[in-house]
């Protein structure tokens, strides 16, 4: 990997702001990190908890002049990504920066628009537990690990998953000595107060209804988006 390394964040509406901004915290500390936060237009972005992000460069121009060409693309999630998944312009950025970058990544249910630019067929890949099952509709091979890689196409998986993938790939991009000493600057020591942040140990009725929940509201635009793919 060069010594400047470019990393390009894809900032939309409504994206879950910890998958963006958990790992931007990491790998903005890798050395010789370039970072792009890449959106529609410059305004900001609201994020679904009501902070909004402010894009330093736009689709439409990022890559035009090599500035914001990705060697590391990162998609976060949120309910927004279903929406970012059928808009053709963000599809088509996200292939394009794909086609140059060395990692390609995801967090949460960003992996849906990786998986809406064809980026996931053929792949095993995860994401939030409550979606994961419709990653089948995009040819990929949903598994159960917080972090998966595939060649080049690293997902996580739901939400605080996306830090674990940053230290992942912070040593990969500088080495493990650099990413142990992010971690430790974060203070990235987490001792939940509850033993109740995986599928497999939370209550199975809460589990089901929000399985369920996702497929109702996400599910049409899973089929629309995977209905293009195959177009």
């Amino acid at each position: 990997m060069a010594d400047d390394i470019r990393i390009v964040f894809l900032l939309f509406p409504h994206l879950t702001q910890l998958d963006l901004t958990g790992p931007a915290q990491v790998l903005s500390r890798v050395p010789g990190a370039r970072v792009e936060y890449v959106a529609a237009t410059l305004d900001p972005v609201p994020s679904d908890c009501g902070l909004s992000l402010v894009p330093t460069q736009t689709i439409a121009r990022a890559g035009a002049d090599g500035a914001a060409r990705a060697d590391v693309l990162v998609v976060p999630g949120g309910d927004g990504a279903f929406d970012a998944m059928l808009d053709p312009d963000v599809v088509a950025f996200v292939r394009r920066q794909a086609e140059g970058a060395t990692w390609v990544t995801s967090v949460c249910t960003g992996a849906f628009v990786l998986g809406a630019a064809g980026l996931l067929a053929g792949k095993r890949a995860t994401t939030h537990w409550a979606s994961k099952p419709m990653l089948e509709a995009f040819g990929a091979q949903p598994v159960d690990t917080r972090i998966t890689r595939d060649g080049a196409v690293v997902t996580a998986a739901g939400v605080s998953a996306g830090i674990d993938m940053a230290l992942w790939l912070a040593a990969e991009l500088a080495g493990q000595p650099a990413a142990e000493a992010i971690q430790l600057q974060i203070e990235y020591d987490p001792q939940p107060p509850f033993d109740h942040g995986s599928a497999e140990r939370a209550d199975a009725v809460v589990v089901a209804r929000a399985r369920a929940a996702a497929e109702e509201t996400r599910g049409e635009r899973v089929t629309r988006a995977a209905a293009a793919v195959l177009r």
